[in-house]
């Protein structure tokens, strides 16, 4: 099955609700399937989903049999029995387990989904739907910690404003185009995966450590994610830049 076909979908199976104790609320147990944690999605969302909410996840993968005990953990993320699209199974509601459900099904994280694209394109899509208005971007960022992040750690390859100009590659696309583009706040969400970032970037607890027989061919840019979102709530105070029409064949 071709990754990109896969389309995340919400299969609640809901049960009793035992009393748990306010620590265990900020902790859940997720089972997911391999083909998931090996594609790097799993790695790529739990740390993003943890920023937000302060809960923290047990990752493990499920059982091997063909009969899934969904009581083992309170959530299964995986194939349905026939086979079908990827879908999340609720198997004990706690508000950890709630907040995963929100998170994970609304537009937050459709679009942390859509975002990730280990070799540059994405492998996840949406499905189709009725025409609707376009969603309003949430931006949960500081603007001026976007704008001093984006300054101390982008502004050596891209023009961050006017007065890094003259100082940033002038091959690379400043932000102002970048913001012209479509699509650009995914862009700026997942751009570490986004070559040739992946060569200099960690983004801690998301991006694996350089390979020892690889070094990052430059000073490495060392960011979190948390300062990925303050970037990304600066860029979209920016003016998007004047590309001009598209071109046409005459």
């Amino acid at each position: 099955m071709r990754a990109s076909s896969l389309i995340l979908l919400a299969i609640l199976a809901l049960a009793a609700v035992p009393f748990k104790a306010a620590a265990e609320e900020r902790l859940l147990t997720l089972h997911a399937a391999p083909e998931l944690i090996e594609s790097g999605l799993i790695k790529y969302l739990l740390p993003r989903f943890t920023l937000k909410t302060q809960v923290r996840v047990n990752l493990t993968e499920p059982p091997t049999d063909a009969t899934l005990d969904t009581t083992a953990a309170p959530l299964f993320l995986g194939a349905d029995g026939a086979g079908g699209p990827w879908g999340l199974t609720i198997s004990n509601t706690t508000d950890a387990t709630a907040r995963f459900e929100d998170w994970l099904t609304g537009e937050i994280g459709l679009k942390t989904v859509l975002a990730y694209a280990p070799e540059g394109a994405p492998l996840y899509a949406a499905a189709e739907r009725a025409a609707e208005a376009a969603p309003v971007l949430e931006l949960t960022g500081d603007v001026a910690e976007g704008y001093r992040v984006s300054r101390a750690k982008c502004a050596r390859c891209h023009s961050v404003d006017e007065a890094t100009r003259m100082t940033s590659i002038g091959s690379t696309p400043s932000f102002a185009v970048l913001r012209a583009l479509p699509g650009w706040a995914d862009r700026f969400v997942g751009f570490y995966v986004l070559n040739p970032h992946p060569a200099f970037t960690q983004v801690a607890e998301v991006t694996p450590p350089f390979d020892e027989a690889r070094p990052s061919p430059i000073v490495p840019i060392h960011m979190t994610l948390e300062e990925v979102d303050h970037v990304l709530a600066y860029v979209a105070t920016l003016a998007a830049a004047d590309l001009g029409a598209p071109l046409a064949q005459q």
